[in-house]
């Protein structure tokens, strides 16, 4: 329930001590996003408008849907490689039961994806199937979840944040299209609020792309790298993005014990996470001590469909702009490579 996702066995949640059966796995699950799930509404309560919690928790819940669609889809069509070589196939289209490396059993494709999916959409660590194993569509949907920032529920109270964060820029976007300022919750949305929301968005994507940026310039970095090409590109793209977000999970091809990921990843974990509680409790000032506005003609509802909508595209906006031509490098172009083989 706090979503660490640390565990007392080193493979924790795929641990038959610790997750044994499908029903403990739907049961950690629903933990680990039940507070921040609650929170959304919490937050509508606070403010006197429980319709402002939905339309959070609305936005949350169909990029969670969506996402999870994406990497079970991937997993159940596996590697097309297996299908051209006549090893694994059904009907010559797909690999006869999808992508089972590195996961469970007992859990298989479905609860595997959802469980990464989560944990990654949740700053949450654990694991009940080896992310690395992936397919590259399906590892590459954790990954961007965490590079998103957490939002989409995220940790207890940071992915809420978060996510008003993204609302506060989306309503300043919409703001610029209607020639009015900006207004959320009543309040006025000035130069102020948007430069510290700039900051929150802008730092992590910043750390995490420059560190992945210097691992693989200098050979101390590439040194660590076991699989050559766009998998080790990802494994190293995963492990910023993973410590520039506090998840903690990781792809195992990369050795990051080694003093320069341990102190790089370390520093990461500093620089992109903790001090980030500044500038958001600064927005949190600077709105209380502004005066509430009367809602007139040209007023934008936060509480609608609309501002739903308005909102994740948001949110997958400023994640394609900031991360894709990074993604493109690794996943993007192993996927390309792995259905050329077909």
């Amino acid at each position: 329930m706090g979503t660490n996702g640390g565990g007392f066995f080193n493979v924790n949640s795929a641990h038959p001590y610790e997750n044994p059966t499908p029903f403990t796995n739907f049961l950690e699950l629903l933990a680990i996003l039940l507070i921040p799930a609650a929170l959304c509404y919490t937050f509508g309560y606070m403010v006197g408008d429980t319709r402002q919690g939905w339309v959070i928790l609305a936005a949350m819940s169909l990029i969670l849907v969506v996402l999870i669609w994406v990497t079970v889809s991937a997993e159940q069509k596996g590697n097309p490689a297996f299908v051209s070589l006549g090893i694994d196939q059904v009907n010559n289209a797909q690999q006869a039961g999808g992508n089972m490396e590195g996961k469970e059993i007992r859990f298989g494709i479905v609860n595997s994806a959802l469980w990464a999916v989560v944990t990654t959409a949740a700053s949450n660590g654990s694991v009940n199937a080896m992310h690395d194993s992936f397919t590259p569509i399906g590892g590459m949907v954790p990954m961007w979840l965490m590079q998103l920032g957490e939002v989409i529920f995220g940790g207890v109270g940071s992915g809420l944040y978060g996510m008003i964060v993204f609302a506060i820029v989306a309503v300043f976007l919409a703001g610029l299209m209607i020639g009015r300022t900006p207004e959320y919750l009543g309040k006025k949305i000035e130069a102020f609020e948007m430069k510290m929301a700039a900051i929150i968005i802008l730092v992590p994507p910043l750390i995490v792309l420059g560190g992945t940026a210097i691992s693989l310039m200098l050979a101390l970095g590439k040194a660590s790298i076991f699989n050559p090409g766009a998998h080790g590109f990802s494994e190293v793209l995963y492990a910023w993005s993973s410590a520039g977000n506090n998840n903690g999970s990781a792809f195992g091809g990369l050795s990051a014990n080694v003093p320069f990921y341990n102190l790089s990843l370390g520093l990461a974990m500093l620089l992109s996470r903790y001090w980030l509680m500044v500038p958001v409790l600064a927005i949190a000032g600077a709105l209380a001590a502004k005066k509430t506005i009367p809602v007139s003609a040209g007023t934008l509802p936060t509480h609608t469909p609309l501002f739903t909508l308005l909102l994740i595209i948001t949110v997958l906006m400023v994640g394609a702009l900031t991360f894709v031509p990074a993604l493109a490098l690794g996943p993007i172009v192993e996927h390309l490579q792995m259905i050329s083989q077909h």
